[in-house]
């Protein structure tokens, strides 16, 4: 396709290679964009007479924007709606929501007890920025409020079960597992699902998983709302999913194996529509190396049966940081959940010191047995940084050992004791092999995603979990032994996840949204993997950590407006609204500079 003769281009993308996102092989092209959308496509040199910007593509990747469905961006939202740590990485659609958590209809005490310890976000700075900005009561103007900010990249949202169960029942009474809801609260959560999905929401998320706490006074240390639900209430709440064809997100309870079954049946359509189901997650995990040799034949087995069944999954090595003590893995065994209850740091160095409590933490230490996600080897735990220099680059394990013998649990309580939030240390739980990595990227049954953006600040930082797969893909590819192809992996980051979810992303063709994202495929190299950090302003300048790659990506356009050059953010972000909210089913036109975006009634992608 060539430009008319009488018309010009607000933005040219000259000579690189060209991926659409359905997974078609790449094409040296020119691509021209005007007002937000992709204008042109053309084997020769666009015309650039007139045209403001011209971005020299030449050797680079011109794809289009990748999408993130598992995000915590929720209350980040609010007070920095450029979300540029995700935008820099070449992220532009954004899913909020996920984990049963969001803030459409919870108040900000209970937004605060719901995302703060579960998510690791200051507790109370998400009651501060739901205060300031909740102007909504419904899911419509939830979306109106989101849009009314200068939104960055695009969203698109799930509903969560604990935020509708809290506000109907309460937070207390939605935490008792003798306490099921009323015929009238089943009746008022169902509607708040029914308006949140008329309000183009991709469907609900929820949660089983049992190591998942609550923050605050009030019912400090129970676990999700989500989780205390009986199998009537999700079955009706899943029946509102599969007759308008939306998504189920979950996590099943990892102590509890049949609740994965449970979900995996739930998406079966014999007899009945199937309902989109995606499950968390499809992870390598070092504790049980077995478990991911099972995920893949049940997500295709119920998919055969007559399912829409996925796993979400990260397509690089979890890393997970920790200052001291806090860390959500330790929620997962009674003596690590004990020492997390506590706030006050005298009373927790109290219960660290207690002799019979040590011997409860080295007995959860030392039982490998059962369903698990931390491997609980002290050995494979890296000090990173400590006031004491002696034991920086050591295994909690190793010190043990150069302190005569002690058992690895004493050894890090003894540090922690020492230096608290000033000892930090790493360890990776999962996707530390490498060759498993490439199988379970090329399953059929897994989307690529669980980047848990914006939550776990000082924990991991996986924003740029897209470009690490694509370097994954090339460097196997440059060394002979490939395992998928380019357009594939593209394909898989961009329009699968668009066309699965029901959005209107993933593809640059002719006529679609100038959602772009150029990459230098020369820079996908070690540098995606550095360790950074940057404070975050809506969090008091807390330090989160971050990826910095900024040779790598060469510009994002969002509504065909340079929202990063270079890798970092330009002018534009988070000053000037880019991005809309991506209604389910429904295509959404570009936002025009210094004009709202509206909703199409066509459906999406065709």
């Amino acid at each position: 396709m060539t430009a008319s003769l009488d018309s010009g281009f607000d933005t040219i993308l000259r000579g690189g290679t060209y991926f659409d996102g359905t997974g078609a092989p790449g094409v040296v092209r020119d691509v021209g964009i005007r007002a937000g959308r992709i204008a042109a496509v053309s084997p020769t040199p666009l015309d650039a007479t007139g045209c403001p910007e011209v971005i020299d593509a030449a050797g680079r990747w011109v794809l289009p924007g990748m999408v993130d469905i598992h995000t915590h961006y929720d209350i980040e939202v609010l007070d920095g709606p450029g979300l540029t740590e995700s935008l820099r990485h070449g992220v532009t659609t954004i899913l909020l929501g996920s984990c049963s958590l969001s803030t459409v209809h919870v108040d900000a005490v209970d937004a605060g007890d719901l995302f703060g310890r579960v998510e690791a976000i200051p507790r109370a700075d998400a009651i501060r920025a739901v205060e300031k900005h909740k102007t909504w009561h419904t899911a419509e103007e939830y979306v109106d409020a989101l849009e009314a900010r200068p939104l960055g990249p695009n969203l698109a949202a799930f509903i969560g079960h604990s935020d509708i169960r809290t506000a109907v029942m309460g937070l207390d009474r939605a935490t008792r597992k003798e306490i099921r809801p009323t015929a009238a609260e089943q009746r008022r959560m169902e509607q708040m699902l029914a308006e949140a999905l008329d309000a183009g929401f991709v469907g609900m998320s929820s949660q089983q998983l049992l190591f998942d706490k609550i923050d605050g006074d009030r019912c400090r240390s129970r676990t999700l709302p989500s989780t205390y639900a009986r199998r009537r209430e999700m079955s009706r709440l899943a029946a509102h999913l599969r007759g308008r064809g939306r998504v189920m997100q979950a996590g099943p309870d990892v102590k509890n194996p049949f609740t994965i079954v449970e979900h995996a049946a739930r998406s079966l359509g014999v007899g009945r529509a199937r309902l989109k189901t995606s499950l968390l997650s499809a992870a390598d995990i070092k504790a049980i190396p077995a478990v991911i040799h099972v995920m893949g034949p049940l997500s295709r087995i119920a998919n055969r049966l007559g399912g829409d069944f996925r796993w979400q999954h990260l397509p690089v090595p979890f890393e997970v940081y920790a200052d001291g003590i806090d860390l959500v893995i330790f929620e997962e065994f009674g003596s690590g959940a004990a020492a997390l209850h506590l706030t006050e740091e005298i009373a927790r160095n109290e219960l660290l010191r207690d002799e019979d409590y040590r011997r409860q933490f080295r007995k959860d230490y030392d039982n490998k047995w059962g369903p698990r996600v931390w491997h609980r080897d002290f050995f494979d735990a890296e000090i990173v940084a400590c006031p004491d220099a002696s034991v920086v680059g050591l295994s909690f394990g190793q010190v043990g050992v150069d302190r005569g013998g002690l058992h690895p649990v004493d050894a890090f309580l003894d540090l922690v004791l020492e230096h608290g939030t000033a000892l930090r240390w790493r360890t990776t739980i999962s996707n530390h092999r490498p060759e498993l990595l490439k199988k379970i990227a090329s399953d059929t049954g897994v989307q690529m995603g669980f980047s848990d953006a914006g939550a776990h600040l000082r924990n991991m930082a996986f924003y740029n979990f897209g470009l690490r797969m694509l370097r994954h893909v090339h460097g196997a590819a440059a060394a002979g032994r490939p395992f998928m192809t380019i357009e594939h992996a593209i394909h898989r980051l961009t329009g699968e996840l668009a066309e699965w979810y029901d959005i209107d992303a993933g593809r640059i063709r002719p006529g679609d949204r100038a959602d772009v994202l150029v990459i230098d495929p020369a820079r996908l190299d070690a540098s995606l993997e550095d360790y950074h950090e940057a404070p975050v302003p809506q969090y008091g300048d807390l330090p989160r950590m971050v990826n910095r790659n900024d040779a790598t990506v060469s510009a994002v356009l969002v509504s065909g407006r340079t929202v990063v050059r270079d890798g970092v953010p330009t002018e534009v972000a988070g000053a000037d609204r880019t991005g809309s909210f991506l209604r389910a089913g429904l295509a959404t036109p570009p936002v025009a500079a210094g004009h709202p975006a509206g909703v199409e009634d066509v459906p999406a992608g065709r």
